[in-house]
């Protein structure tokens, strides 16, 4: 149906958190977000209708559930134009079920503010969509009166959509670099022949539905599932003995990364919280050697949470070929020895399948295997005006590894995870991305089809008070690449990314890094894969 219509009402909804605390202390930017995005669709001669009402007794205006939000889209008008404003991160079941079927034209709009994040969240809803296969717009704006917001919301106001530049996007056609070609093709050959199994402690981590790979998709890769249990985790680790956990923790300080402890659980990161995440890594270590895993992902937001302190500490000590030697528990063999374990951060299986692919690649050619997702954040020029460039702020809450950082282990720091999101607590492998030719991918299905968008970037040292400004705009406690995509604009990325999280991996040079990314590609387009290159990548 078309936007403009004799009743020109848009509907306004906003999906939030799972979690209480994040709601309510997020709703001030939500609601500022959402008065200045009125402002400009009242300026265009509509109105506004909040699709649902502020929550006294909760404190906040989101919808926090999946069952709240099939109630609030039973009550609207399936035909009327409907915006999804985002300045938070959130759960995207909440509104899927009622997107499924609404039939009028859909928006999704964020805030560009790395605050809490908006645009993390708007990127996931859009790739879940996409997956979903539901027709809708998106924008993004820092105060909604730009003219690139502007210009686009009066389109999708007056016809139910609007576009954007996705020329920087081709087709692959196969590697060409004969070695690209034929590793690509040989370790593809190898993965349908061999398999592997991705170990998934409980799927759907925060409502992500676009992180879930159907199961006959993966299977034509090559990849199975190993369906385990957080429960199994945690009891696990709490079977570990205090003494491999201290023996975990001081590698952890001969390695020499710093931990930033206090005396309070409720506000500190304690040696309790540490010792604890010491258990949960040999955990699943031991775990992930069980069942014969060949990467493993660990959901914790809505199960571990309550129970232990973060994975993250895990996830990234994982992800690093430099790590605490963990043995059998007979104390016969040391596992997995001198391997990283990809460990896929929130249990997105695209990036998975991603890390392990990335894994094989790096691998065959001598280059460095440590690969992470990270969220596709924030971006921002850069304000001491030592780079020109527009500088993206890749961020995420674990999973990074040591390796990917300035001084490695001795440039990781653990800081207490937010409170609002972590009540139990527990470390983050905080670093700061070293400068160096980077790999950025994303698999994503589409069409009832896995597909994979490809580019190069450059991970970039800025000075520190830069670092510490974006930071601040940021979450302080969490690891952070400065990245500059060749070839790949800020408006570019935001209308083609399909996902919250970009999968990053180091080469060795440049002329490294387009080698690596064409075996990639030419894996992935082998694996059945629908593969895109973005940007400048020859």
């Amino acid at each position: 149906m078309n936007a403009a219509s004799d009743n020109k009402t848009v509907y306004l909804l906003a999906s939030g958190d799972l979690r209480l605390s994040a709601n309510q202390v997020c709703w001030p930017a939500q609601q500022q977000m959402e008065a200045a995005l009125t402002e400009a669709i009242r300026s265009m001669g509509w109105e506004v209708e909040r699709a649902h009402e502020f929550d006294e007794a909760a404190g906040h205006g989101f919808i926090a559930s999946q069952r709240q939000g099939m109630e609030v889209f039973r009550k609207l008008d399936p035909d009327r134009p409907l915006i999804v404003a985002e300045a938070v991160w959130q759960y995207s079941h909440h509104v899927l079920a009622g997107l499924t079927t609404h039939r009028g034209p859909i928006l999704t709009v964020a805030n560009w503010s790395g605050q809490w994040p908006g645009l993390v969240g708007m990127l996931n809803l859009n790739g879940s969509l996409t997956k979903a296969g539901v027709d809708y717009s998106t924008l993004w704006s820092i105060d909604f009166q730009d003219e690139y917001f502007l210009s686009r919301l009066r389109d999708w106001l007056n016809t139910g959509v609007c576009r954007h530049d996705e020329s920087h996007v081709r087709s692959f056609g196969g590697a060409d670099d004969a070695e690209a070609n034929e590793v690509g093709s040989r370790l593809a050959e190898e993965l349908l022949r061999d398999k592997a199994i991705m170990g998934v402690f409980d799927e759907g981590c925060m409502g992500m539905f676009n992180a879930i790979i159907p199961d006959d998709l993966l299977h034509s890769c090559g990849v199975f599932k190993e369906r385990l249990s957080q429960s199994a985790l945690y009891y696990e680790t709490m079977q570990t003995s205090d003494e491999e956990a201290r023996e975990v923790r001081k590698w952890f300080d001969d390695a020499g990364m710093t931990f930033h402890t206090g005396p309070n659980h409720d506000s500190d990161l304690t040696e309790d919280q540490i010792l604890l995440q010491c258990k949960m890594y040999i955990a699943a270590v031991r775990i992930a050697d069980d069942f014969g895993c060949n990467l493993i992902g660990i959901q914790y937001q809505q199960g571990l949470k309550d129970l232990l302190p973060a994975s993250d500490l895990v996830e990234g000590t994982l992800n690093n070929t430099s790590r605490p030697p963990v043995r059998s528990r007979d104390g016969s063999r040391v596992l997995f020895e001198g391997r990283a374990i990809p460990h896929f951060n929130e249990v997105d299986e695209c990036a998975g399948l991603d890390a392990l692919m990335t894994n094989r690649v790096h691998a065959a050619f001598g280059e460095p295997v440590e690969t992470t997702l990270h969220d596709l954040r924030w971006g921002d020029h850069d304000a001491s005006g030592s780079v020109e460039d527009y500088i993206w702020v890749l961020l995420i809450s674990g999973a990074a590894p040591p390796e990917h950082f300035i001084g490695g282990w001795k440039g990781t720091e653990g800081f207490r995870q937010p409170a609002m999101y972590f009540p139990n607590g527990g470390s983050t492998v905080r670093g700061i991305s070293r400068p160096g030719e980077v790999v950025w991918s994303r698999i994503y299905v589409a069409d009832g089809l896995l597909r994979m968008d490809l580019g190069l970037a450059k991970a970039i040292e800025l000075p520190q008070e830069e670092t510490e400004r974006r930071w601040k705009e940021t979450t302080p406690p969490w690891p952070i690449m400065h990245a500059v995509l060749k070839g790949v604009s800020r408006d570019q990325m935001m209308a083609r990314h399909k996902s919250n999280h970009i999968q990053v991996a180091y080469a060795t040079s440049e002329a490294k890094a387009k080698q690596l990314l064409q075996a990639k590609a030419q894996m992935a387009a082998e694996l059945g894969i629908e593969v895109s290159l973005c940007g400048d990548v020859d």
